[in-house]
C-alpha cells in the first residue's frame, strides 16, 4: 500500500513538473518573458522586442525583487520604491548605475520618506547594470529615459565592492538583516 502512495505522489509530481515546463516553453515561443506572464502585463509593460529590458528584466527578478518587490514599490520605510520613484527621475544616469554596481550605505529620501538601510552591491558588469537600470526606468508605468554603456563607464568601481558591509547588516548577496 505504502509503495502505492509513492507511485501516485512521484506520478503527480511528475505531471505538475511537465506541465509548468511546457507552459514556461510555450511563453517562450510566443515571445512573452516570465516576467511578463506573473505580471500578466497590467504592472510591468516591458517592449519584448528590447533584448536589453529583457535581460534588466531577468536581473531584476533574480538579484533586485526581494527588497524592491516585483512591482517595484518597494518595503515602505525599509527599501524605497523604484516605481515613481523622485529619485530615479532626477538623479544622474551614472549615479543610478554606481547605485547598482557598487551599492550605498548612506541614507537617501524618495518621494519624501528617508531610507538608511544599506545597499549591497548588486552587479560587477557594466553591461548588466545597464540593463537593470533600463528596466527600472521604464518599467510600472516609469518613463526615465535610457542609461547607455557610456554612462556605466564612468562608474569607478567601488574599492570594498561591498567588503565590510557586513558590519551594517548585509546578510550575503542582496540581502538584509535589520538590527
Amino acid at each position: 500500500m505504502k509503495n502505492r502512495i509513492w507511485i501516485f505522489f512521484f506520478g503527480t509530481l511528475l505531471v505538475i513538473a511537465f506541465f509548468f515546463l511546457w507552459s514556461r516553453f510555450a511563453m517562450s515561443k510566443k515571445g512573452i518573458s516570465s516576467q511578463q506572464s506573473r505580471e500578466a502585463g497590467s504592472v510591468v509593460s516591458v517592449n519584448t522586442q528590447d533584448t536589453t529590458i529583457q535581460k534588466g528584466a531577468e536581473i531584476y527578478q533574480q538579484k533586485c525583487a526581494a527588497c524592491h518587490q516585483i512591482n517595484g514599490e518597494g518595503i515602505p520605510g525599509t527599501f524605497p520604491p523604484l516605481k515613481g520613484s523622485d529619485f530615479l527621475k532626477t538623479v544622474s544616469k551614472s549615479r543610478i548605475v554606481q547605485q547598482i554596481m557598487n551599492g550605498s550605505n548612506h541614507p537617501m529620501v524618495v518621494n519624501g520618506v528617508t531610507y538608511s538601510n544599506s545597499m549591497p552591491p548588486q552587479i560587477s558588469n557594466p553591461s548588466s547594470a545597464v540593463a537593470v537600470a533600463n528596466y527600472i526606468l521604464n518599467s510600472w508605468g516609469n518613463n526615465y529615459g535610457k542609461v547607455t554603456l557610456k554612462d556605466a563607464q564612468k562608474v569607478k568601481p567601488s574599492k570594498t565592492n561591498g567588503k565590510g558591509m557586513m558590519r551594517n547588516g548585509m546578510m550575503g548577496r542582496g540581502m538584509m538583516m535589520n538590527r
